[in-house]
């Protein structure tokens, strides 16, 4: 999932569902050591990636 994650998604705005109200959102900054991590408004969220069950793209289609 990790190379898939950098490969598709690095530096875009994406949301993560993690199960239950578990939602987080942000552009990927990185992805590595099982970790992933969104920034939004200047603040980064780390998320473990073996807890993720979907990803989703929120970039603007052109």
């Amino acid at each position: 999932m990790q190379s898939f994650i950098v490969e598709h998604y690095l530096n875009k705005k994406i949301d993560v569902y993690c199960g239950g109200p578990d939602r987080f959102y942000g552009v990927v900054e990185a992805c590595a050591d099982g970790v992933l991590t969104l920034k939004d408004s200047d603040m980064y969220t780390h998320i473990a990636i073996d807890k993720i069950i979907a990803i989703w793209s929120t970039d603007k289609l052109k």
